[in-house]
Formats: structure tokens, sequence, C-alpha cells
């Protein structure tokens, strides 16, 4: 975990550094997100099959070149320990925080694109299920389209537990519906290159976000987001391919005796669904630059 902290660190100070220079220009916004969930679907694996809460609250510095730092959070909102349950923190409470990820990005726009730089730190601070074991941290990088299907093409490195990287390439496309709504349709592509657990004889020899490496999943989501005052109201659906073992789990099954992935006792299902709804507010404060 020390290199890990150290590279996070480095990369966090880089990210300070570069928002005291966006600080200068005077912009300031607060933001803060509270998304319900259906289940909890990271990178398409299963972590909770169950309904989560998941806030959000970030600051952001600048005007072209914009620095951003925040946490986000799970939340179990039930004591997910029935025998089908799957559950981040082991499902010991209700109303449980299981995860807590730190981060910090730099963007800045180069043309029609927006180039994007960060660090993000998985903390999970329980004894259950996962646990500060599982800690880690990854630098990532973007690059985002401001084309016809606002394509994006993103890159993460764990550079604490694993040593991979995880790619994904993405398309989202507005449909105007009325004058104020719109419909937006976006797919999403997931590749791991060093994430896998790199099993042998159906066992994993090293720890992995992922039971092989290659392509691990298809995302089809749609979105009808709205305002009501200040309040941004984005529900959403989300159909998950599952192409890695690990990310057609669905929920466990004590009577399977089929082995996915290495593990024995699983619901395997090819696709899968999330329904959500994300509430966000933010307010910018701050006028013109500083001499």
């Amino acid at each position: 975990m020390k290199r890990g902290l150290v590279v996070g660190a480095t990369a966090l100070a880089l990210t300070l550094g570069a928002a005291a220079q966006a600080a200068a220009q005077n912009t300031t916004t607060l933001g803060v997100d509270a998304a319900l969930n259906s289940a909890y679907f990271w990178r398409g694996v299963t972590y909770t099959n169950k309904p989560v809460l998941q806030p959000d609250v970030y600051l952001t510095f600048g005007s072209k070149l914009t620095v951003t730092g925040g946490g986000w959070a799970n939340i179990e909102l039930g004591q997910y320990d029935s025998p089908t349950d799957i559950s981040e923190g082991g499902g010991l409470y209700s109303f449980y925080l299981t995860e807590f990820d730190w981060w910090g990005e730099a963007n800045y726009p180069v043309g029609i694109a927006t180039l994007t730089a960060g660090v993000t730190g998985y903390i999970f601070p329980n004894g259950a299920g996962f646990t500060p074991a599982n800690n880690t941290v990854e630098v990532y990088g973007k690059v985002a389209f401001g084309v016809t299907l606002s394509p994006k093409l993103a890159v993460w490195y764990d550079v604490d537990k694993i040593d991979g990287a995880y790619f994904e390439a993405s398309v989202s496309q507005p449909i105007k519906l009325t004058p104020g709504l719109s419909l937006t349709l976006g797919a999403l592509g997931g590749l791991s290159t060093g994430q896998g657990c790199d099993p042998v004889a159906g066992a994993c020899t090293v720890s992995g976000n992922f039971y092989d490496n290659g392509v691990t999943h298809v995302d089809i989501s749609a979105a009808l987001p709205f305002t009501a005052g200040p309040i941004s109201i984005n529900p959403n659906v989300h159909g998950i391919i599952g192409i890695d073992d690990w990310t057609t789990i669905t929920s466990l099954d004590p009577g399977n005796t089929t082995v996915v992935g290495g593990y024995t006792g699983v619901s395997s299902h090819d696709f899968k669904a999330e329904f959500g709804v994300t509430l966000s507010w933010s307010k910018a404060f701050g006028g013109a630059k500083s001499e």
C-alpha cells in the first residue's frame, strides 16, 4: 500500500498545484449528488445486488483549466444477509457505509477535446466483505470529444494492489423530445489489460478486479434528465451485458454447484439491469479574475 500512497499523494499534489492556479481565477463551484440505485455494479461486476444510496460532494475551481476534488460513498440501505444477497460490506448492518472514494482531477479543453487527468483512492472501512486489505489507488486519464455521439476514451491504472490497466470507450447522444426534455442514450464497453486475476486451472493466482483479461462488459443506458428549480433530476436505466465471468454473476446461490469464475454457489446471467435516479445540486461562487 505504501507505493500506492506515494503515487496517489504525488498525483494529488500535482492536482492541488493545478487547483491553486485555477483558484486564482476566482471561480469555485460546490456540487452535491445523491444517487439511489437498485444495485451497485462497478465496471460491470456486481458489488451489491440490492438498493444502495451513493452520495457525492465535490468542489471545482477555475474556468478554462478546472480542478475538482471530492468524495463519493456507497451505503447499503438494508442488512443484506439473505442466502442470495451479494453485499460489499458482508451484510452486517442496515444503512451501512461500505466504501468511500476520494478523488481529484484536472480538466483542460483543447480544440474539440477535453483532457482529464486524475487520481482516486478506494477505501473499504469494514471488517467483512471488502475490508481495508482491499484499499487501493488508481490514476486515470480521459479524453472527451465535443462532437456528435460525444465519444470518450478513458484509462485507469491501479498503482497499488493490481498493477494493471482498465480501459473504457463510450458514446452518448441526446434525443430531443420537447423543448425542455431530451432522452439520452448511451453505450459503453470495458477492457481489462492487467486487472484480471490470471486464472490457472480455474483458480486465481493474483488479485484482480476481473476473472480474466479482455473485454469485460457492455453497458447500454437511457436517461431522462430534467430540472425542478435548483435541482437536476436524472432517472436512468442500465442494461449490463456481461462478458467476463465475474461480470455475469448476479446473486449467491448455495444450491448451485456450477463453477463460475472460480466461484461455486453463485447464479450467473449474461444480462442484468440497474435502475436509478440521481439528484444533483451545484452553486457557483466567485467572479472576475484576480490581478
